[in-house]
């Protein structure tokens, strides 16, 4: 029989066979086995020498209500598809909820499927025509929590080229916040920032050069 042993296992089958089966005390079977009084507890109310997984028994997969927000206001402002929104989830807002979960939440909120987009609606550029390095940079307002007494405010970066995505939560919209959160970008983005554009006005005018890693980059705010 093949038994799984925990890399930093302390005891081996053979020594907890051992525990289970001596009548002697703990602390002296704990002195023997040069192993902690606790760890002789543990193997002696049990009734195999195997280590039992680490694995929780059922992952939370559930979003909270503010979870859910912020997923939608992704969602809808950035048409990321279903297989990069669960990146950005995994990464920003809910480590271990799956594709299915994520999914189903969407349907729930009738935004499973992305929109489509409008004839005679003008073509963007498409973001392959961009070297990574040119960001995207928005505020959104987040709903009320029944819990909360305001609302807060979600700050998302977004790069053309690449897709990818950095977001932060904040309780006001500030140029102090606007600064906090471009040092964090600065700090986690993958490549370059050559240009960053907002349309979010006084909170990121000038903040640019006074982020380190942002240096060299310019500010565009569409008039």
């Amino acid at each position: 029989m093949q038994v799984r042993l925990h890399k930093n296992a302390t005891t081996t089958p053979k020594t907890r066979a051992m525990i289970q089966a001596s009548d002697l005390p703990m602390t002296v079977l704990a002195e023997r086995l040069g192993v902690t009084v606790e760890t002789i507890a543990r193997w002696k109310h049990r009734d195999s020498v195997e280590d039992r997984s680490h694995t929780a028994h059922r992952l939370q997969t559930t979003l909270s209500a503010e979870q859910e927000a912020i997923v939608l206001i992704l969602r809808k402002t950035l048409d990321l598809s279903l297989d990069d929104l669960l990146a950005v989830v995994h990464e920003f807002i809910h480590a271990t909820i799956t594709r299915s979960a994520l999914h189903r939440m969407l349907k729930r909120h009738g935004v499973s499927k992305r929109e489509p987009v409008e004839a005679g609606k003008p073509k963007t550029r498409p973001f392959k025509a961009y070297v990574p390095g040119f960001v995207h940079v928005d505020v959104k307002y987040l709903p009320q929590m029944a819990d909360e007494d305001k609302r807060r405010y979600l700050f998302v970066a977004i790069d053309r080229a690449t897709r990818w995505v950095f977001i932060a939560v904040y309780a006001a919209k500030t140029a102090a916040n606007a600064k906090r959160f471009l040092a964090a970008l600065a700090k986690a983005v993958p490549f370059h920032i050559r240009t960053i554009l907002t349309d979010n006005g006084k909170e990121f005018t000038g903040m640019v050069t006074e982020v380190e890693g942002l240096h060299s980059a310019a500010i565009l705010q569409p008039g």
